[in-house]
């Protein structure tokens, strides 16, 4: 086909091409090919797709081929950022479109909106507009109140909120200037250029420097549920204390049973008990997980109450539990020596780490012991004093770190990736000040549960997957190509390499794993690791079984921890209905209409979770901080921005050293080989450098640390 014809005319016949049910998006070479574009027409070819990117008539994916033209309107959650631009994920597309700070047109942080795409803007990610807001995400906003005499404002804490509230002096509730309140807004001001949201004050929190105010304020601006209602306080304590003999009645009796829960040592809602011993060759494993189900019952009180709160929330100074304290640390805790209900997954694992043979079972458990990590590490290092306290139990946990091992090394080779990022272990006093932080790090304790759990979560979610009934799964999918390409770059320039499957497009994950086993012990290793992190996508819930990439396992869910995750439980229902035989087409139905939207809820609050977890760590670091003013600290460069480099202290506090003050030169940032260049000096900063600085300035309130190079005392990278 020749582009000899009219321009108009040309233009329909391309879009005719790519409207072909049949057509798969191509390059402009392909399309050239296709449509037998001679060699002298190409120029005209080309100038012709251009022109229909221009009026959006096609457009063009991050690979650079050409796709037919699609509806235009999508609907997502508006994510903000600060500097006044943002995001929206498309519902049931896992793309996400920037919105420049022109486009906004008046959402605000977590509205759900309708988006347009922008006809030819091009980059990492399509460019959309906000063209209507559907509903509002934030009805509340938790700030300082500043007065004005007859009328005052509201200074939202959140940065993402880029707006002050105004709030009419009969709306103030007598608040006092700089109080912490929580304002309900009753205008967001749309659509009138200059006009101020509005609102009134209906909760004051306090001055900032009463203890607990702080954290308090985030979980108001989080909207994370404290208080039970009456209603669901009086179902969980209508359970009983105890199990009945009619309780255990039609349950595998495993009292007899050698078990222990292993937890750390201020924990009180243990969900989760193991027990070992072998038969010839193989080893019997049992995780046995508390029976929530059992005392929450589907569309209670409790029920709706566990799936709004979705998971419970461990912030520094307080648990917000999912389920009253009367069930999370009561009859579901899995006390030692007590007799409790549970659901055991009960495996025969092979020499070589397989699971060649297991049994879903409702069960009655008896836990002989009450380990904690410190205490079984120190159990499997020899520890004569800690081994003779614990004799009756030595001989299972040598024989389950064992086990651990053979399971760790069959899933390591397998490909499954490994981060090893320590979490913070943040200290408080009796006033909620800060006055310890540490790096939480994993012993061999913590990693022998996390294999004995995974196991146990894709061994349960294999069992449904091959029943073919509605389930829920935890999905983590592969990497998104460009970013991976880009990582690929990034690693080209410390000497690595990473290798792709067929086309280009796809990548396993144990090209990641061998990348970070390449970089082990170098200085560039923590810099891998992050770089790596960052180019994978965020697991959450589905309905669909698509795999676990970080994990490399076909199979996977959630099913071991039932008192602080609504999945679990939800899981724990499905499974008791299949073990009871009440999987008939009216439960089948019944679960096929539930479980999407139960994905989509406990998706969203896991994320809500971690976030206001990373708030009240980066709020108690930054606290700690102002009490180290002019101290000089290690360091390493954990990131590079144009405006400066971050550096990760020892302890896990991170703070800026702003490129302006990186010494008597001008700096510039090189993204790619994302580096720090001083233009006469040549001095170059890098990810993973080691370096040594000075605490110039903290601040709790805007959760901020600033650092400054200590003089003379520069490792070079």
């Amino acid at each position: 086909m020749a582009v000899s014809d009219g321009g108009e005319v040309r233009k329909k016949k391309i879009i005719s091409l790519m409207e072909n049910p049949s057509y798969v998006p191509m390059r402009e070479k392909e399309l050239a090919c296709i449509m037998q574009v001679r060699a002298e027409e190409r120029p005209e070819l080309k100038r012709l797709l251009e022109e229909l990117l221009e009026e959006g008539k096609i457009r063009m994916n991050r690979r650079g081929r050409y796709l037919r033209p699609e509806e235009t309107l999508f609907t997502g959650v508006f994510t903000a950022h600060p500097k006044g631009f943002g995001f929206v994920e498309a519902e049931g597309n896992s793309e996400s479109f920037y919105i420049p700070e022109e486009g906004v047109n008046g959402a605000w942080h977590q509205d759900t909106v309708e988006v347009r795409i922008l006809p030819g803007r091009s980059g990492q990610r399509r460019e959309a507009e906000v063209v209507r807001i559907i509903a509002r995400g934030m009805s509340q906003v938790v700030g300082t109140w500043e007065s004005r005499g007859g009328f005052g404002f509201v200074v939202p804490d959140s940065n993402r909120v880029l707006v002050d509230v105004f709030v009419p002096q009969e709306h103030s509730k007598k608040a006092v200037d700089g109080a912490k309140v929580v304002a309900e807004i009753t205008d967001y001001g749309q659509g009138r250029p200059g006009k101020s949201p509005e609102g009134k004050i209906v909760e004051i929190l306090g001055h900032p420097d009463d203890p607990g105010v702080d954290i308090l304020s985030v979980v108001r601006e989080f909207g994370l549920p404290e208080v039970f209602p009456e209603k669901v306080e009086k179902q969980a304590a209508r359970c009983q204390e105890q199990v009945s003999e009619a309780d255990r009645a039609g349950r595998q009796d495993l009292r007899d049973l050698l078990m222990v829960t292993i937890d750390g040592e201020d924990a009180k809602d243990l969900d989760d008990a193991v027990s070992l011993y072998q038969e010839g060759e193989n080893y019997c494993l049992g995780v046995h997980i508390a029976d929530v189900a059992n005392y929450v019952q589907e569309n209670s009180a409790l029920d709706w109450e566990a799936l709004n709160r979705g998971t419970s929330v461990y912030l520094v100074d307080r648990v917000i539990p999912m389920l009253p304290r009367a069930l999370s640390n009561g009859i579901c805790s899995l006390n030692a020596g007590e007799d409790r209900l549970a659901l055991s997954c009960l495996m025969t694992v092979s020499p070589k780490g397989e699971v060649v043979d297991y049994s879903l079972a409702e069960t009655v458990i008896h836990v002989d012991r009450r380990m904690t990590y410190t205490s079984v590490a120190k159990i499997l290092e020899g520890d004569e004093e800690e081994c003779a306290c614990y004799e009756d139990v030595v001989p299972m946990l040598r024989k389950m770190a064992e086990l651990s091992a053979i399971v760790r090394e069959r899933r390591h080779r397998r490909g499954a990736v490994e981060f090893d990022f320590p979490e913070s272990k943040i200290t408080l006093d009796g006033q909620g000040r800060p006055v310890d932080i540490r790096p939480y790090e994993r012993n061999a304790a913590t990693r022998l549960i996390e294999d004995f759990m995974l196991l146990a979560n894709e061994t349960v979610a294999q069992h449904f997957y091959w029943m073919q009934v509605p389930f829920l799964y935890r999905s983590h999918e592969s990497p998104d190509p460009d970013k991976v390409h880009s990582l690929g770059i990034f690693v080209r320039n410390f000497g690595y390499s990473i290798k792709f499957g067929q086309g280009q497009e796809e990548i396993h994950p144990k090209e990641f794993q061998k990348l970070l086993e390449k970089a082990e012990g170098t200085l560039e290793e923590p810099l891998i690791h992050r770089m790596t992190l960052r180019s994978m996508r965020q697991a959450c819930y589905t309905t669909q079984c698509t795999g676990h990439f970080g994990l490399a396992s076909r199979f996977y869910c959630h099913f071991t921890s039932p008192i602080r995750r609504y999945p679990d439980l939800q899981i724990h229902r499905i499974i008791k209905d299949q073990i009871r035989g009440r999987l008939d087409e009216g439960r089948l139905t019944h679960y096929a209409e539930l479980l999407s939207d139960v994905a989509k809820q406990t998706s969203r609050t896991e994320r809500r979770a971690d976030e206001a977890e990373r708030e009240v760590d980066k709020l108690k670091k930054a606290e700690y901080m102002e009490g180290k003013i002019g101290e000089v600290f290690d360091g390493v460069i954990s990131a590079i921005t144009g405006w400066g480099l971050y550096v990760e202290l020892q302890s896990t506090v991170e703070g800026l050293v702003h490129v302006t003050r990186l010494g008597d030169d001008f700096f510039f940032y090189d993204e790619e080989a994302c580096e720090m260049q001083g233009t006469h000096t040549g001095v170059t900063y890098k990810l993973g450098q080691r370096l040594q600085v000075k605490v110039k300035f903290a601040d709790r309130f805007t959760k901020t640390i600033d650092f400054e190079l200590a003089e003379g005392d520069v490792e070079e990278g």
